[in-house]
């Protein structure tokens, strides 16, 4: 064999053998492949359909909502964030009850400013002879400026003297500055607590109040359920913890000092703001909530409109029509200004004249209609005087008022529905019909919307004649034979208000809201101001010896028909406090301990007390429960700091 021929016969042996040994490796792994192939068909044969779908939600939903509530489990356990219902459980003297909880607003306000209800006390359980209402609203339903005071108070006296083997408990669970988006989340939290009747009085602030067009508290928003959203959240502690990150690191702008209605200097709202139609729609569907979440537990609801001092209490802020030119702007202010010197002089018609000719310019101007208003009173046109205060009202740019369209949504939430459960008291007719032609005023209100002793009494009246035509036959029955409505006097010898405290409100009045913005920019300010001084002059010149054996008599006269009620120990040692009797004022305070034990104020008057009697480790053990009960009150650290400093030295 030749050489070349060997050559090939080794090439192509060594292609055969090539060929042979890649056939193999080919062959297992096409073996891998196909097995790899069926493992994987078999693998998407298990997981797939439903069972797919359920790991992804799984994955997906699951096992964060689990991260989530064990996050919300373990802030729980270590004490995080605050309580958000309006009421919190407890035994209370061995009861098991429901008192205030002075945190619920910290949802709306930052906590330095937030308001709270006063102190109140329910039992858990209620008995046959028991029937619960629940009144809920704003400072106007508060009481403000003294609770003691507030129509609910005069209703359970009214209700007690008609029907005296009956148990009324008459909550008050109402605070200064909030509005409908808040006394939403009261009265659902109130559906838990065997309640029998809610009396709504609201409306004052749905435009300044919490997620309102003029508000300093919370950006309004367009959706109800986004707000809503956003209070759910912050019910939670997780939803607790986030807001209070995200306001350290971004900050938070809104108010954390409380500074009252002056706050609101720059939030004027135009009549024809488009904000505002936002918040008649939120009021609206916050009342119609109010009433199916009362009417799903079978709980009837009342519902009031609001009134408001119409002809004392001027607009707070006046702002001309945009359109206006400069030019109109001059002539306006020329010719509204000769108006106010013949108004000055007390020649009311040609006032009005020369006020006429102004509108015909600019007829938006707030203080404009207020003055045609009062000059219209003047010479005796009173129908007209009335169009013009309610005009001044509407054309308000602080918001501070319940106006017409908020009073009509009112009386369409209850219309005909007598038998759903819903009632209407109409307040504004009610105290037309009882003020000088129609035109609610001082008679009836301390400023702009909280009403005197006479206000409250009139409003707490009309309440009962409804509550009384409502009322079960289980309650009805024990209903005394005789007619036994409280008179005016009555009432306020039930809850002794006497002499001494009207010169105290009238001093807090004058001080706390009419010598500070934004009452000091209304019209006519310093003769109302003057006009209230001389009046609490005429207090201080009657107070006498047997002015003051007098009072006290009164406070004890009320104190021995109704011992249990804690207001009257709370107003009869500040009255002896006054006096410098403070011993006796401590024991009082004591007594409101008794029966309010989470009563802050109470605390930190005793702690103040004990202070200056040299008591300092007392001072303190007083002021720190007032701080831990509510932790911002500011007098309680005033104190405590104050008696540490003296123990030091």
């Amino acid at each position: 064999m030749s050489t070349g021929r060997r050559k090939n016969i080794k090439r192509h042996s060594k292609g055969n053998s090539k060929r042979h040994r890649s056939k193999e490796p080919a062959s297992k792994a096409s073996i891998h492949r196909d097995e790899s192939k069926a493992g994987s068909e078999l693998s998407h044969k298990r997981i797939s359909g439903p069972r797919l779908w359920l790991f992804r939600i799984i994955a997906v939903a699951v096992i964060p909502a689990l991260f989530f509530l064990m996050l919300e489990l373990t802030l729980h356990i270590v004490g995080y964030g605050f309580p958000t219902n309006i009421a919190i459980k407890d035994k209370i003297n061995n009861v098991p009850s429901y008192y205030n909880n002075t945190k619920f607003a910290w949802r709306f306000f930052h906590p330095n400013i937030a308001r709270t209800t006063e102190p109140f006390v329910f039992p858990v359980k209620k008995s046959e002879k028991t029937y619960r209402i629940f009144v809920m609203g704003a400072s106007a339903a508060a009481g403000t400026p003294d609770g003691a005071f507030c129509f609910g108070r005069m209703l359970e006296v009214m209700l007690r003297r008609q029907y005296p083997q009956v148990n009324f408990e008459v909550i008050t669970a109402a605070m200064p500055a909030i509005n409908s988006h808040v006394v939403y989340e009261i009265a659902d939290d109130c559906t838990r607590y065997q309640s029998d009747l809610f009396i709504i009085y609201l409306g004052n602030n749905e435009v300044v109040g919490p997620y309102g067009a003029g508000t300093v508290f919370s950006t309004m928003s367009t959706s109800i359920s986004a707000i809503r959203m956003g209070i759910a959240l912050k019910a939670t502690k997780l939803g607790q913890l986030v807001t209070n990150l995200l306001e350290s690191v971004s900050g938070d702008n809104t108010p954390k000092i409380w500074h009252g209605m002056g706050m609101f200097l720059e939030k004027q709202i135009r009549a024809e703001d488009a904000g505002l139609e936002i918040v008649y729609k939120h009021f609206r569907k916050n009342l119609q909530d109010i009433r199916h979440l009362a009417g799903s537990k079978g709980i009837k609801t009342i519902f009031c409109t609001v009134p408001c001092n119409l002809k004392e209490s001027p607009p707070f802020a006046s702002l001309h029509k945009p359109s206006l030119t400069d030019a109109d702007k001059k002539s306006w202010n020329e010719i509204y200004q000769c108006g106010v010197k013949y108004e000055t002089d007390g020649n009311f018609a040609e006032a009005i004249k020369l006020y006429l000719k102004a509108a015909e310019i600019d007829d938006k101007y707030a203080d404009l209609q207020f003055r045609l208003g009062r000059c219209y009173w003047e010479i005796g046109e009173y129908e007209n005087a009335r169009a013009g205060y309610v005009l001044a009202r509407e054309l308000d740019t602080l918001r501070f008022r319940a106006d017409t369209h908020i009073n009509e949504i009112l009386r369409d939430t209850t219309g005909n529905k007598m038998d759903d459960g819903v009632y209407l008291v109409d307040a504004v007719k009610v105290f037309e019909q009882n003020s000088p032609h129609q035109t609610p005023g001082e008679e009836l209100f301390y400023e702009h919307v909280h009403m005197n002793f006479k206000g409250n009494y009139l409003l707490a009246g009309a309440i009962f004649q409804q509550v009384e035509k409502i009322l079960p036959e289980r309650i009805k029955s024990y209903r005394a034979d005789e007619h036994l409505f409280l008179t005016e006097a009555e009432c306020a010898q039930d809850l002794a208000y006497t002499k001494w405290d009207q010169y105290n409100i009238a001093e807090k009045v004058l001080n706390d809201y009419i010598k500070q913005a934004p009452f000091t920019n209304q019209l006519y300010h310093n003769k109302r101001a003057k006009r209230m001084e001389q009046k609490i002059d005429a207090f201080k010149v009657a107070i006498s010896p047997e002015l003051v054996n007098e009072v006290e008599a009164e406070y004890r006269r009320a104190i021995e028909l109704t011992p249990s009620d804690w207001w009257l120990h709370w107003k009869y040692g500040q009255f002896l406090e006054d006096l410098g009797k403070d011993n006796a004022a401590a024991a009082q305070y004591r007594l409101v301990l008794d029966s309010m034990p989470h009563n802050y104020e109470a605390f930190a008057v005793l702690g103040l007390l004990c202070g200056k009697a040299g008591d300092l480790d007392s001072a303190i053990s007083y002021n720190l429960e007032s701080v831990r009960i509510y932790p911002t009150f500011p007098e309680s650290h005033f104190n405590l700091g104050f008696a540490y400093h003296l123990k030091k030295n």
